[in-house]
């Protein structure tokens, strides 16, 4: 193929005139450096290696050329993929789109892409996804898978695999993991309850094999006893599934077995719409006869009525967070501290929320 360059000086004062694909070699030679110096330039992954006027001088050869990176070669050369696997166990969920997004955005700015896997809460899907996705090469994997019995994780790690978790946590403190203090985020919701004069409460949550599940209930039980209130008055109950409708069924049943039961603090945002359909059938109306915590704050819950009063988590920066921790994991080659990342929750109060009935 016949290449064409018009030469210019070295301070690229005038446009290049090319016929054919610019190559690596073409723009070092435009930005008077070795074609290596102009490859580490132009990779992302790379920022700060090369001086910022060398970098600049490179981008604008690039640009002048019309240069655009081969994708496939870089590979070659650098032996990665530059994909990670992320797997999600429900994107129907509205928690993990943001963190999703997190992790893309994260992943972006160091020339990385996200390959998702949605495994729908089945441990067979999972397995099926997880394969495919080693069949792909990805350099790492974020995992959000919930279940406690860490098979996909295994997996992972017995593949010597870089893995970071996310949204829950692992009993393992040599896996990196991002979630948020939830913990934290049940003791200000029970807390709040409390204070405004609740005695009687119930916990409304999914699967105790989730581990969000597990860790929300461990601190319902805690921050009770924290504040005083009779673990005689409390009522655990789980339901099959983190759904409105398992929510609905679960709180009808609860509230027909212990009618002094004044205030709900639901698993998760959709479980509190779940609640105050229960609530309505029961003819409880919140907050007045009846008052609903939500958990994550997902979006449009400020509109629900009454607006619902629930425990905020940082979903986007969750999923920033743990992009960060497996770059930091590949650029150390494995070799890097296994950080474990709790990032704060907040309660944010509307209008679901009120003192007991007299």
């Amino acid at each position: 193929m016949l290449r064409i360059i018009v030469a210019i000086d070295r301070h690229n004062q005038y446009p290049q005139l090319m016929a054919g694909r610019p190559t690596i070699r073409d723009v070092a030679e435009l930005a008077g450096v070795h074609p290596g110096t102009a490859s580490r330039a132009l990779d992302p992954r790379l920022e700060g290696r090369i001086s910022a006027p060398t970098a600049e001088r490179v981008r604008l050869a690039a640009r002048r050329l019309g240069y655009v990176a081969d994708p496939v070669a870089r590979q070659l050369r650098v032996r990665r993929s530059a994909v990670i696997g992320v797997i999600v166990p429900d994107l129907a969920n509205p928690v993990f789109p943001p963190v999703v997004q997190g992790i893309e955005d994260a992943l972006a700015e160091a020339g990385y892409v996200a390959l998702v896997a949605n495994t729908g809460n089945d441990p067979g899907r999972e397995r099926d996804r997880v394969t495919a996705l080693q069949g792909r090469r990805c350099d790492g994997y974020i995992v959000a898978s919930a279940t406690l019995d860490g098979t996909t994780i295994g997996r992972l790690t017995a593949a010597a695999e870089p893995v970071v978790l996310v949204n829950r946590e692992t009993g393992d403190p040599g896996l990196p993991a991002v979630s948020s203090d939830d913990r934290a985020g049940v003791q200000a919701a029970m807390a709040h309850l409390a204070g405004l004069g609740h005695r009687v409460i119930a916990h409304i949550t999914g699967p105790p094999n989730l581990s969000v599940v597990r860790t929300r209930a461990e601190a319902f039980r805690s921050s009770a006893e924290r504040l005083g209130l009779d673990p005689g008055l409390l009522v655990l109950r789980h339901g099959p599934a983190l759904t409105a409708s398992c929510a609905q069924e679960a709180a009808l049943a609860v509230l027909a077995e212990v009618p002094a039961i004044t205030a709900i603090l639901a698993g998760n945002d959709l479980m509190a719409l779940g609640c105050y359909a229960a609530a309505q059938q029961a003819g409880r109306p919140c907050p007045a006869s009846l008052s609903i915590v939500g958990y994550n704050d997902m979006p449009f819950v400020e509109w629900w009525r009454p607006a619902l009063t629930t425990v905020r988590i940082p979903q986007y920066e969750i999923g920033q967070e743990a992009a960060r921790l497996l770059l930091e994991q590949l650029g150390s080659g494995g070799h890097g501290p296994a950080k474990q990342i709790l990032l704060p929750t907040s309660l944010t109060l509307r209008s679901s929320t009120g003192p007991p009935p007299a």
